[in-house]
């Protein structure tokens, strides 16, 4: 009986056939997105704490502490007497941010912080509260003058107002840029078109 592994006589042999690939695994299910982190805080007791919980009473909501971090939550019409206070009595006169944070799903729709250092304490504390989209609240400019950019910055990115600031206008974007760039609903990758096409005289900046 011949060999049927043989190749037929005058041919040369030929390789052997490779395995059968094996059957493709189905596509893993994409993981579930993880829900956001829980901020844990500490409260936050001193005797700055108890000094300015008994001259601002309910306008303080918290005196917290998160990674070190100290701050109080406040009422709005709190935030700029309670830096008058900690610059006047309590040495934190080093105005060092303004910032802010949208939320868009909430009614009150930003965090508005406020960051001061004491040089005398060697201690850095914040000041948060929350407006609607849509209110102005007062400048800080009458107790830190280093308020009018850093307050600037703010509307500039985020569209908030302050009421009575002495010359609120953009300061990184320009004047005629449409939008606020740090708002949640400004699209990462979205830009002033008619703005672009008329400065550099391009389609796009991306």
């Amino acid at each position: 009986m011949a060999d049927e592994t043989k190749p037929p006589e005058g041919q040369p042999p030929q390789p052997p056939s490779p395995p059968p690939k094996p059957a493709a695994k189905p596509a893993a299910k994409p993981a579930a997105p993880k829900p956001p982190a829980v901020m844990v805080t500490t409260p936050w007791e001193d005797d700055l704490t108890r000094a300015v919980k008994e001259r601002f009473g309910d306008g303080i909501v918290e005196s917290v502490s998160y990674v070190g971090q100290k701050f109080w939550v406040v009422t709005p019409e709190t935030a700029i007497p309670l830096l008058e206070y900690l610059k006047r009595e309590a040495d934190f006169d080093y105005l060092v941010d303004i910032t802010a944070v949208h939320y868009p799903k909430r009614e009150k729709a930003f965090d508005l912080v406020y960051i001061v250092y004491s040089f005398a304490r060697n201690e850095r504390v914040r000041i948060k509260t929350q407006i609607r989209d849509g209110d102005e609240p007062p400048t800080a400019v009458p107790v830190h003058l280093t308020a009018n950019w850093l307050e600037r910055e703010v509307y500039d990115m985020f569209g908030i107002r302050f009421a009575g600031h002495p010359d609120l206008r953009r300061i990184l974007m320009p004047d005629e840029w449409e939008g606020f760039p740090l708002r949640k609903e400004y699209g990462i990758v979205q830009q002033d078109n008619r703005w672009v096409r008329e400065n550099l005289e391009i389609e796009s900046a991306q």
